[in-house]
Formats: structure tokens, C-alpha cells, sequence
């Protein structure tokens, strides 16, 4: 990205929002104290992922109020992931990034502690979310597929933790030098590598508004993690292919001991509808898993830009998209 002005703020705070006027005043408000609070120089970049409502409304008229407030405007809705990502890319602390929501669920007061914990000498502090005020279902959901990717990731992922977290600059070079089109930044970051520490904390409930995270946008996160970060789904074919195999085998021995000790075989269509079954399904999955690599593949190979952004507003000024990347 060019440099859009000569100033350096020491902590960038970036926060993707979707359609988040509800929470817009109180999450500018905490910010603002924030700020009031903090002996670091702050800059504060939100991000509108194609926001439909009074959100990128709000944004322009601070963005031009208020020199701490740097605005993006993504030319449509690319994601949580991207909307991310597209505030990592503008974000010029010259020491650390702190991702946050804008649904206020992660507390933005936590970036002192998180920023001691930094002059500790680690590069990724990342919050690891002690309780989290959901339903019973979503939270069993989230403790099962947590443990499942660690257990299966090729590399060493952090329990219970999201994309909250402040991480040095040379963590966010590394995370926009990636091209990867199906983003999983909470991986991203722990394949980086570098000292990590974990910081507990109590999740709060959503300010205002309704979640933007559907069941389907979890799922696909889910299996951007699954399948950007382990190659457990490609291999489970081959043991799911010995497995069928096995149970082919086993059935066989026993219709050939039938026909020899007793002198018949098992009659009728059941056990050939149960091998049909057996054998398609295991198929369709085999299929179904090593599309979701083509997928990958295909995405990744047709080069097209991660995110597209329309503008940003800074320091009460105007830069069209275009004009930031070379």
C-alpha cells in the first residue's frame, strides 16, 4: 500500500462492520475513551463490508469530524474475513494491529493488557474466550469443532480463540504478504509463528443487532479451517476406501462360508442394497472432499484480487481505491 500520509500511529485498531448501526454510537463512544486513556497514538480503521444500512453513513461523517477515525469502503460485501484483511492492508501502526468486532462482544478496553503482554516480547497476543454467552448448542458446537481442527491441523492452532487479538507488525506484514483467497486469519496467524501468549477473558453479549454470522458463513469459515490448514479430509479417503474394502472382503469370506459349511447363501436384496449404499456414499464423500480442494485450487488460480475497496476516508481526506496499491 502507498503511504497516505506522513503520520505514524504507534497501535491501528481495525474493526470490520456489517450493518452495524445499532452499535455504531456506543462502539465510537468506547473508542473515543479509549483513546482519551491510552499514552500510544491511535489510529482506528473501520471497514464497511458492503454495509446496506446507515453504517457507512456514520463512518464518512466521523471519518471527516475526526482525524483518530480512518474509513474504508469495500465496493461490496466480501466477508468477515476479507473485511478483516482489507483493514490489515490499510492499517499503518507502526508496532501492533488490534483486530476487534464491532458488535463489542470483545472488549476494546483489553488493548492495554494485551499491549503489556506485547512488551513482553511476544509478537501474537490473542484472547481466549473463558465464557462465551451463547445458546447451549452454539457452544457445544464451538468446544467440538475447536478440538476436532486442533487434533487434525498440521499446525499447532489455539483453542477457544477468534480473531480478536493484537499482533505485532511484522505478524500483519506476514498475514497481507499471504494471497490465500479462503481466509482463515485466526490460522493464518498461528502458522506465522513467533512467541503467542493466550489471554483469558469473559466474552460479552452482543451489544445491539442481530448476529451476521449465519449458520452457513460458520460453516464455510469451519471449513476453511478444515481444509486450508489439514490434509486429514484428502487422507480419510484413502481409510474410508480400505474400510469399505475391508467390509467387501469380510462380507465375501462369509457368503463363501455359508455356501460350504451349510450349502446356501444369503437370499434377497438387502445386503446387495446396504453394499450399493456402503459404496455410493463413500464415493459421493470422496468426491465431495477433493472438490473442496479443487475449489480451493480453482479460486486460487483464477488471481483475482483478494477485495476490491472503493475508498477511504483519512484524515478528513478522500483517496479513491485505486490510488492505495501499486
Amino acid at each position: 500500500m502507498t503511504n497516505i500520509d506522513n503520520t505514524s500511529p504507534e497501535i491501528s485498531i481495525v474493526i470490520p462492520l456489517f450493518n452495524e448501526e445499532a452499535n455504531f454510537e456506543e462502539l465510537t463512544r468506547r473508542l473515543i475513551e479509549l483513546n482519551k486513556k491510552s499514552n500510544l497514538t491511535l489510529e482506528i480503521v473501520m471497514v464497511s463490508d458492503g454495509s446496506y444500512d446507515k453504517t457507512p453513513f456514520l463512518m464518512h461523517m466521523l471519518s471527516t469530524k475526526n482525524n483518530l477515525f480512518t474509513s474504508v469502503f469495500l465496493s461490496r460485501n466480501f466477508g468477515h474475513q476479507i473485511a478483516v484483511s482489507a483493514g490489515l492492508m490499510v492499517a499503518s501502526g507502526t508496532k501492533a494491529v488490534f483486530i476487534i468486532d464491532g458488535d463489542l462482544q470483545d472488549p476494546p478496553e483489553l488493548l492495554f493488557d494485551f499491549y503489556n503482554k506485547l512488551n513482553e516480547g511476544f509478537d501474537v497476543v490473542y484472547g481466549i474466550r473463558r465464557k462465551r454467552k451463547e445458546g447451549w448448542g452454539k457452544k457445544i458446537l464451538y468446544w467440538f469443532y475447536y478440538r476436532m481442527l486442533k487434533s487434525i491441523a498440521n499446525t499447532e492452532l489455539n483453542l477457544d480463540s477468534g480473531d480478536f487479538s493484537l499482533v505485532s507488525r511484522r505478524v500483519v506484514n506476514y498475514m497481507n504478504a499471504m494471497p490465500e483467497k479462503n481466509r482463515y486469519l485466526r490460522g493464518l496467524r498461528s502458522w506465522i509463528g513467533f512467541k503467542q501468549f493466550g489471554f483469558e477473558y469473559e466474552r460479552d453479549s452482543r451489544f445491539a443487532g442481530e448476529p451476521k454470522y449465519s449458520f452457513k458463513k460458520l460453516l464455510e469459515l469451519a471449513y476453511s479451517g478444515i481444509f486450508n490448514f489439514s490434509d486429514f479430509p484428502i487422507k480419510l479417503i484413502t481409510r474410508l476406501g480400505l474400510g469399505v474394502i475391508f467390509i467387501g472382503i469380510a462380507y465375501t469370506l462369509y457368503v463363501m462360508y455359508r455356501k460350504f459349511a451349510f450349502g446356501d447363501v444369503p437370499q434377497g436384496f438387502s445386503a446387495i442394497i446396504f453394499f450399493m449404499t456402503l459404496f455410493t456414499g463413500t464415493l459421493l464423500i470422496a468426491i465431495g472432499m477433493v472438490g473442496e480442494y479443487v475449489i480451493r485450487i480453482f479460486k486460487q488460480v483464477q488471481n483475482r484480487p483478494l477485495l476490491i475497496i472503493d475508498k477511504v476516508l483519512k484524515n478528513q481526506k478522500e483517496i479513491n481505491g485505486q490510488e492505495l496499491f501499486h
